[in-house]
């Protein structure tokens, strides 16, 4: 049986689709230290682009290849994530069972995002695209190198991030339902209901680790410079969503009132 640093390393290393898709068995041995390569392992059409491409606007989002480039969008977070968790794995010690309970959790979550990303890539094949058919962006992994702990990979990857694809993936759920989409509309429904317990596993570990702070403090301090809470929200924020996730309204008050120049959210929504 391989160890967890093996598994993690195909994951994050290796260069090919494959590497980022294996599920198996391995076994949490000693931890090793790790250096954070500057990227990821990607070889071939999953390479990063420098090249810039607008996400399409939702009025558009019926023209097959807007629908395409869309979804290819929501792959290559998944990718992201999925490198992201592997990294997580290999630079944080594990030096306690409960260390190892959260390690096991992230695991759990990367076979979660692996799904999302078959699915994402099927849909793009029913369509006539390939994965790789569109500039593939790397800020989310540009985050990485800035989260020295656990509490701050936390706060990012499950309180910002995926808190903020509760909204986005029922705004484009529903934008998909409007036009007729409904495999598409599936697909991130799915996703939804996976982020749900993602925000929650990103939850119930800040609240062990926050000490007398309240969350929402905690949250703050552990997020890393320049991100701000407004990453945490979508463009329609749902209030019943983020409480599925997390029973914390004060924290969910404090998220939905926290204000900033970060234009995504402050979209004109259907």
């Amino acid at each position: 049986m391989i160890s967890y640093k093996d598994y993690a390393q195909q994951i994050l290393l290796g260069e090919f689709l494959e590497d980022k898709l294996i599920d198996v068995n391995f076994e949490w041995s000693p931890y090793e230290s790790f250096a954070l390569p500057f990227y990821p392992g990607r070889s071939g059409p999953i390479k990063f682009s420098h090249e810039k491409h607008k996400f399409p606007k939702a009025s558009r989002l019926g023209e097959p290849d807007k629908k395409a480039m869309a979804i290819h969008s929501f792959a290559n977070h998944e990718l992201l994530a999925i490198e992201m968790m592997a990294a997580a794995l290999l630079i944080y010690p594990h030096e306690t069972e409960e260390d190892i309970r959260f390690k096991r959790g992230i695991v759990t979550t990367i076979k979660d995002e692996q799904k999302h990303l078959t699915l994402y890539i099927k849909r793009l094949n029913e369509l006539g695209y390939a994965f790789g058919d569109f500039a593939l962006n790397d800020f989310f992994w540009r985050q990485m190198e800035k989260l020295e702990t656990a509490s701050q990979y936390t706060a990012l990857m499950a309180l910002t991030f995926e808190a903020a694809n509760l909204d986005f993936a029922q705004y484009y759920s529903k934008i998909f339902k409007s036009l007729g989409d409904n495999e598409t509309a599936a697909v991130l429904d799915l996703v939804l209901e996976d982020e749900i317990s993602h925000v929650a596993f990103g939850a119930h570990w800040l609240k062990r680790w926050k000490q007398d702070k309240t969350l929402w403090d905690y949250y703050r301090e552990s997020l890393p410079y320049p991100l701000t809470p407004a990453r945490g929200r979508g463009i329609e924020f749902d209030v019943e969503l983020h409480r599925r996730a997390m029973s914390e309204d004060d924290f969910i008050k404090q998220l939905e009132s926290y204000d900033d120049d970060y234009l995504t959210t402050k979209r004109i929504s259907l």
